[in-house]
């Protein structure tokens, strides 16, 4: 397998039709929690424990594993539609662009993964038109602790991306502001998502995986997680140290 093909790590994750997520070149997993200020806005993601993945390893995206994250079978019982529904545009083509003072925000909500990263202080929308450093520093890191990707950054007077490139990695987001509920599986650094298809989605930075079963946008996350509850139980056993 290239790097053409895999990404410039060689990881790359493929999605089995009805199945988990297969993840080819065994890049870090680790859980990462969303930590809150005093007001109870989501600020920074903090670092947990990890799993061990091997090459072709499976994880669970009906939500109904026993060995989470690994995918243990649950999806052919567990009576899931697990049928992809995403479109393969670019994101940029869904996008509203929001012309601040001196930055373009681009708003692509269909995927919101609901970290709720934007909302803090007076929100992304309003923080990216209020002139000064602080409110500039303050919506690049609401922009860049985005999970889906859904927020992304534009300098208004090149048009060129202000996207800050991450590291390759997957993460299972915690969200314990919600009630110790479980969020998506944050893929970031350029990882490929291809298709039970074949076809490969747009080749992003920033990305976040359903592993509820419930996005109305499989594969990625549209939030549903919090509404139908979703908890994932590893922060009572982090760092089992089992491998898929």
């Amino acid at each position: 397998m290239t790097d053409k093909e895999t990404g410039g790590d060689g990881f790359r994750i493929e999605i089995e039709e009805n199945g988990p997520y297969i993840v080819r070149g065994a890049p870090p997993l680790n859980i990462e929690t969303i930590t809150t200020d005093a007001d109870g806005g989501s600020r920074d993601l903090e670092q947990g424990a990890s799993f061990p993945l091997r090459d072709r390893a499976r994880l669970c995206r009906c939500g109904q594993s026993q060995d989470k994250p690994y995918c243990d079978g649950s999806h052919k019982t567990a009576g899931v539609d697990l049928q992809e529904t995403a479109s393969f545009a670019p994101i940029a083509d869904g996008a509203q662009r929001i012309a601040g003072d001196k930055m373009v925000l681009s708003d692509n909500e269909s995927l919101c993964a609901y970290g709720r990263f934007c909302d803090v202080e007076q929100s992304v929308w309003r923080e990216v038109s209020i002139p000064g450093q602080k409110h500039e520093d303050l919506t690049k890191s609401m922009v860049r602790h985005c999970p889906g990707g859904r927020l992304e950054l534009w300098d208004k007077a090149t048009g060129d991306s202000l996207e800050e490139p991450l590291d390759s990695g997957l993460s299972l987001i915690e969200d314990p502001s919600l009630g110790g509920l479980s969020g998506p599986l944050r893929v970031t650094g350029n990882i490929p998502v291809v298709s039970a298809s074949g076809a490969a989605y747009e080749v992003r930075n920033r990305q976040a995986l359903c592993r509820c079963g419930a996005s109305a946008n499989k594969p990625f996350c549209d939030g549903s997680h919090a509404s139908v509850g979703f908890t994932d139980g590893l922060t009572d056993s982090e760092g089992s140290g089992k491998d898929s």
